[in-house]
Parts: C-alpha cells; structure tokens; sequence
C-alpha cells in the first residue's frame, strides 16, 4: 500500500492519505469523484478549444476581443492548476512531465504565458502561431477517452506490421513513378522522377486529383493497374490494426494509474506497476 511506503520513508500520514485522495480523483477513473473530474476537465478543454476556434474568426474578435481574452486566461488558469496538482500528487513528478501527456499538459498552458513576452507588432506573426498552439489541448481529450487508448495500443502494437506495409508501398510508388515517367515523359506533364512518384502516390491512393493523367495508351494501362492495386492495398493496414485491437480487447487491463510514475495499462490483479515497481 502507498500509505506504507510514505510510513518508511517518514512521510506525515496526513499527507500522505491527501496525496492518495488527490491522485484518485485526478488520475483515476473508478470513484464518482474522478469521474466528475474527467467529464469536467473534458468540457474545459472543448470549450477552450472553441474559443480559440472563435478567435480566429475576424468578425468575432473584433466585437468580442476583450471577452475571448478573458475566457482564454480563465481557462489557462485552470489547466495550470490541473497540471501543477498532477506534478503534486504523482510520486515521480518529473517522469510524469516528461511523459505524452505531460508534454500535452505543459504545451496547453505554455503558449498563452508566452505570448505575454512577446508584445510588439513585429512579433503578431509568433503570437498567431501561439495562439493556433492552444488548439492541440484537444490531444489532451485522449487520456480520458478509453478507446482511444485502446486504439493507440493497437498502433503501437501493429507499428513494426505497419511500417513493412509503408516501405512496401513507397517501393511500389518509386517503381511505378518511375515506369510512368519512362513511358509519358515530359510532354504529358511528367516532367521529372519526384512528380511521377506524386502522380502514383496520389493514383495508388485513390485520391486523383486529376492535376496531371496519363495520355497514352500504355500509360493509361499502367494507371489501371495502379488503381486497382490501390483498392487491395487499403484494406492491408485496416486489416492490421483489427487484429491487434481485438487482441486488445481480449486483454483485460486496469483503469488505475500508478502513483508513482503515472503510468496505466496494469492487469486487473496487479498489486505493483510493471513500469517502476510501486505499490498500486
């Protein structure tokens, strides 16, 4: 138990136990508590995020530029809040500031604190990238969306499957690029290797934007083996993931985080992290 391990190491049993009370309700997901702290901390950053949608909106900031001001520091001031309090209560706080969604949290925050050095009309241009910055607190939706890190387990376990299918397709690209370049040349717009390799790309795809076709009748009979090609290839990747998020499913697997370093993913049974070895 962690209240034990806070006992050796000479750590106040009172603070002890509100540090376990506040990993619960921010980290976890089993308790009331920390489920209304999830559906409330997932409505903040929808909200923030529309905000920052609305700021980019000419008419809307120039009638309602004090106003979205305002709201965008409320919200700066609430995720500041959230992430020093997730550095508190996590045992190992610069392991969780380093993590994915450490660097998410930090990122949320940073951008409007840094647009207050950063005054002057020479620097508008850095301040808008700033505040377009703001938009990616949506990644920070992920860590409370389960299937999402259900999903993002079947990537990572699919990763090595997937990246022989991209180098297997870039390999079919180049060679197919480089036939239509051999075959139409310049003259029908295949005016070099890197533009024909485009041209595939956007074929095999099934994308076609049309910009630039064959002409030719053997160019053409290339490009319908190209696109048909495409249509079998697109069920690869999908057929990968499938398989692993199943396998991921049949896994049955904790929602508690360790209080240690954060991490998740630990058997239901488990009374350790498999990460750092702290008590769960």
């Amino acid at each position: 138990m962690k209240w034990l391990e806070d006992a050796r190491r000479g750590v106040p049993p009172s603070r002890a136990r509100w540090r376990i009370v506040l990993h619960e309700v921010i980290f976890e997901a089993d308790t009331s508590a920390g489920k209304g702290f999830d559906v409330l901390l997932i409505a903040s950053i929808l909200a923030s995020v529309v905000v920052v949608m609305l700021d980019s909106i000419g008419a809307v900031r120039s009638h309602y530029s004090s106003l979205l001001y305002g709201i965008e520091w409320f919200f700066t001031i609430i995720f500041t809040a959230e992430y020093l309090l997730r550095l508190t209560c996590v045992g190992r706080p610069f392991k969780y500031a380093v993590s994915f969604y450490g660097i998410v949290d930090l990122l949320a925050i940073i951008p409007t604190y840094l647009s207050l050095f950063l005054p002057g009309s020479q620097y508008l241009l850095v301040i808008r990238i700033l505040r377009i910055l703001r938009i990616f607190r949506i990644l920070k939706l992920v860590a409370y969306l389960g299937e999402a890190r259900l999903l993002m387990k079947a990537l990572r376990m699919s990763g090595r499957k997937i990246a022989v299918f991209l180098y297997t397709v870039l390999t079919l690209v180049v060679i197919f690029g480089s036939l239509m370049y051999v075959i139409e040349g310049g003259a029908n717009g295949f005016t070099s290797i890197p533009r024909s390799i485009y041209w595939a790309i956007v074929t095999l795809t099934t994308v076609g934007y049309g910009d630039i076709s064959p002409q030719t009748i053997l160019g053409q009979t290339l490009a319908s083996m190209v696109m048909i090609l495409g249509y079998a290839i697109i069920a690869v990747p999908t057929g990968i993931v499938t398989v692993e998020m199943s396998q991921a499913f049949n896994r049955k697997v904790s929602t508690q985080a360790c209080p240690e370093c954060s991490a998740e993913g630990h058997d239901v049974d488990a009374r350790h992290c498999k990460f750092c070895g702290a008590a769960l």
